[in-house]
């Protein structure tokens, strides 16, 4: 991997975007910046495929694995480049990520691809908060309020299989002893099960695509923290309380 900041990185893929950003227009047969672009598709579209990498404030992501988006393109901002510059080149590097880019190529297409380069070509470097209807799209976390009971000696605490960083319930009680907990993943996006608190230190295997972590763990009464490992995840809020009682 390369040793320059992931910020510089991006800055480089940026500039070579920009060389190819006329020839997508005239392909697309579109206008860059069109006010029919949906911002608010495209912020649900960014925090659902994009928040488990990228930081970006007025999205409310906190991503480590990718380039910090508000830093990319602080710089450039500053120095006058445009919104309708910024789409063009977020949309060349959604086609064609970089190849030493973990991103895969066409992660969103078509008319998702320019919602989410709109959406994040005018909030990159931008202070303040989203307003409006645009404040409320994302939506909360999957599983935000959500809590699971252990059955059996098992638990299942999934994670969100559109891959946002959170599993499909924000927490989970279970009796003391011998506890099972198994989180599958259907995303691309890696996650695991992890958990903390009262002497315990378990994390399962990172899984993918269908795959399943487990760990098994004997537990007292009190209250632990269920977590992914993932470098960043736990920090964009993919974490839990498990009350055992």
């Amino acid at each position: 991997m390369p040793s320059e900041p992931p910020s510089n990185h991006l800055r480089r893929g940026l500039a070579a975007a920009a060389a190819a950003t006329v020839a997508l227009v005239v392909l697309s047969g579109c206008q860059i910046g069109e006010t029919r672009n949906d911002l608010a598709n495209g912020k649900r579209l960014f925090v659902e495929k994009c928040a488990a990498c990228h930081q970006l404030a007025r999205a409310d992501t906190k991503g480590v694995s990718g380039p910090d988006l508000d830093e990319a393109f602080r710089q450039a901002r500053a120095d006058g480049m445009n919104d309708q510059t910024f789409e063009g080149m977020i949309l060349a590097q959604i086609a064609n990520p970089s190849l030493s880019s973990a991103m895969p190529a066409d992660l969103v297409t078509g008319e998702d691809a320019e919602d989410v380069a709109a959406y994040v070509a005018q909030a990159a470097a931008v202070p303040g908060k989203d307003e409006g209807a645009l404040a409320e799209a994302g939506g909360k976390k999957p599983g935000a309020g959500k809590i699971v009971v252990a059955a059996g000696g098992a638990l299942q605490l999934d994670a969100d299989p559109g891959g946002q960083l959170a599993y499909v319930a924000g927490a989970a009680t279970a009796g003391p002893g011998s506890l099972t907990i198994k989180s599958r993943n259907d995303a691309q996006v890696p996650h695991n099960i992890a958990l903390e608190g009262g002497g315990v230190d378990e994390v399962g295997e990172i899984v993918q695509s269908g795959g399943v972590s487990e760990i098994s763990v004997d537990l007292k009464p009190g209250e632990y923290a269920f977590y992914c490992s993932v470098p960043g995840h736990r920090e964009g809020g993919m974490e839990g309380k498990l009350t055992v009682k």
